[in-house]
């Protein structure tokens, strides 16, 4: 039995977690928050959305991006202060354009057989999380963006995916709430939705029933490979400096991966995206009927909707290049609450809690599931919008690397 650590608690360190107990590895894992799943797992658009897993690498991204810059309220917004990573970051992301088409096709593959694995899981623990298994109707409002999505759809085909175009009248059929004029939709009745929170904390406690240690509120310092193994050291609440004596680490860190990537002389380009969310609280039973029961992708805004529940509405969105900052900008929140307000106009808005989380992002938007250098090191992050979509995958990738690399030693 293998001593392994791993660094973070969101969706790709728990899932990580129960896929090395699963093998028989003893885990321990380390988060500097009080609980599993604070950061960018907390309030997500809680999609699991096979059907979102076109990467944004072409030409079409970076001119729209480039025709909002002046926008405030715009999809995707970029700081344009002087930043060598974000720059660096962006100059990767163009380089990936010719990579479009295989790494859509990829993560397509990808998300379908996580999806497997993460319903087994649920099978198997029992986890309450406001599932919904009503698919995801992804919506059009003119012929160009329609047609470009069709494009999309002969690569989401490709990778296995089962999502068909529907009429304006469809639409209404598939979601009775929509309101409003629209070219068409398509439709993924394969993808799911829930609380990314609450699944992971439910996974968590599944983890702990198996046998894993959490250690929170310990910020780990550094991380120290030696002969006899790898020692990592952590602050603990009480500011107690410890050390963890490990046969094996696994990154899960999110946007701080990139950190302990260079502690362990490894180079993982990691940028953090912020994401804004806002969940309406469906006090009054007016509201409750009028929000939609379906998932939504708004393609025009960027916004994508889930329902957690009979009295939750979470709707989120945008994409924010501003470095390492965490702040809740209300310029960011306001398209967010106006788009509900349009589109379901019987919703109430009085009781909104608003959010943002980083999403780690690589380059070509595909998650970095490999061995480090040196003997022991592994990494499971980068995976941007599609963290809670592909986690259940990765985990399993990166539990098999460690697993064979700690046979090999044993041997």
């Amino acid at each position: 039995m293998s001593k392994i650590a791993i660094i973070g608690s969101g969706i790709t360190g728990t899932t990580t977690a129960y896929a090395l107990l699963e093998r028989g590895h003893s885990v321990t894992v380390l988060d500097r928050h009080r609980y599993a799943a604070m950061e960018t797992s907390f309030a997500n658009g809680g999609q699991l959305s096979a059907s979102n897993a076109e990467v944004w690498n072409s030409l079409g991204t970076i001119r729209k991006g480039l025709s909002w810059m002046t926008r405030r309220d715009a999809p995707l917004l970029l700081n344009p202060s002087p930043s060598l990573h974000k720059y660096s970051w962006l100059g990767e992301f163009a380089a990936q354009i010719p990579h479009y088409r295989d790494n859509t096709v990829a993560t397509t593959r990808l998300a379908i057989a996580s999806r497997e694995h993460m319903f087994e899981i649920v099978r198997k623990e029992g986890i309450e999380f406001d599932l919904e298994r009503r698919g995801i109707l992804h919506i059009y409002r003119d012929r160009e963006s329609f047609e470009a999505a069709a494009r999309v759809n002969e690569l989401l085909r490709e990778g296995g995916l089962d999502r068909r175009a529907v009429t304006p009248q469809e639409m209404r059929e598939i979601e009775p709430a929509l309101q409003g004029e629209y070219f068409g939709g398509f439709y993924t009745p394969s993808d799911s939705t829930g609380d990314i929170h609450r699944f992971t904390r439910g996974l968590a406690e599944a983890c702990a029933r198996r046998g894993a240690r959490f250690l929170f509120e310990a910020e780990v310092d550094a991380i120290d490979h030696g002969s006899d193994g790898i020692s990592v050291a952590y602050r603990t609440a009480g500011l107690h400096d410890e050390k963890l004596q490990v046969d094996a680490v696994v990154i899960c860190a999110g946007v701080a991966s990139r950190r302990f990537a260079s502690l362990l002389g490894d180079r993982i380009n990691i940028y953090p995206v912020k994401g804004y969310s806002i969940t309406v609280h469906l006090d009054d039973e007016a509201s409750r009927a009028a929000a939609p029961q379906v998932s939504l992708l708004d393609d025009a805004t960027k916004i994508v909707t889930s329902r957690l529940g009979a009295d939750r509405f979470r709707v989120a969105g945008t994409a924010e290049f501003n470095g390492e900052n965490r702040d809740i900008r209300a310029d960011r929140i306001r398209p967010l609450t106006r788009w509900v307000e349009q589109l379901f106009p019987e919703v109430s808005t009085a009781r909104v809690v608003s959010w943002a989380g980083l999403r780690p992002m690589t380059p070509n938007l595909m998650p970095k599931v490999e061995a480090g250098r040196r003997p022991g090191v592994f990494y499971n992050t980068g995976h941007g919008h599609l963290g809670w979509t592909l986690s259940a995958a990765t985990a399993q990738i990166v539990a098999d690397k460690v697993d064979r690399q700690m046979k090999v030693n044993h041997h």
